[in-house]
């Protein structure tokens, strides 16, 4: 793994401010309902596209449960979420966020309504993109106003 690409935590901040700019016409134009549906489907596209791009960087070029996990300091990167294990199997990675930066980052944008369409949105469409057997579960997040997300992985056989 690479220590030279950007942090998610950074391209998510550029994508933010691009993102809102687009955002705030289309909501003008179309209203915000319809606005955040467009940016949702968009970002959801873009989401298993790079799943799939980077699933082929697993060994072999197969996706894996454990090349996913590799994957995680690109999420991490400068202190971005801090993390509390609680499961790491073959077949399951489950863990708690119990401070995200990238929440923090939206709101200091003064788009915290958009947080959720630009990361949270996501997770379960990178799995798919990633690999049809990495299913996600997760009840809560910190965008949405809880005290920790709760990311349970599951690798189906």
């Amino acid at each position: 793994m690479s220590d030279q690409r950007l942090g998610i935590l950074e391209q998510r901040r550029i994508e933010a401010a691009f993102a809102k700019g687009i955002y705030e016409e289309m909501a003008a134009e179309l209203g915000k309902d319809r606005a955040k549906a467009i940016l949702s489907r968009a970002v959801v596209k873009l989401a298993k596209q790079t799943a799939a791009e980077m699933a082929k960087e697993g060994p072999g070029g197969e996706p894996s449960l454990e090349h996913f996990i590799a994957l995680q300091p690109l999420w991490t990167k400068g202190d971005a979420l801090q993390i509390e294990t609680l499961r790491r199997d073959a077949t399951r990675y489950d863990f708690n966020v119990t401070r995200c930066r990238y929440a923090e980052m939206y709101t200091e944008m003064g788009v915290a309504e958009l947080g959720a369409v630009l990361s949270c949105n996501r997770d379960g469409a990178f799995c798919e993109g990633y690999d049809p057997k990495l299913k996600l579960e997760r009840t809560q997040t910190i965008m949405g106003g809880a005290t920790h997300c709760d990311f349970r992985y599951r690798m189906e056989e």
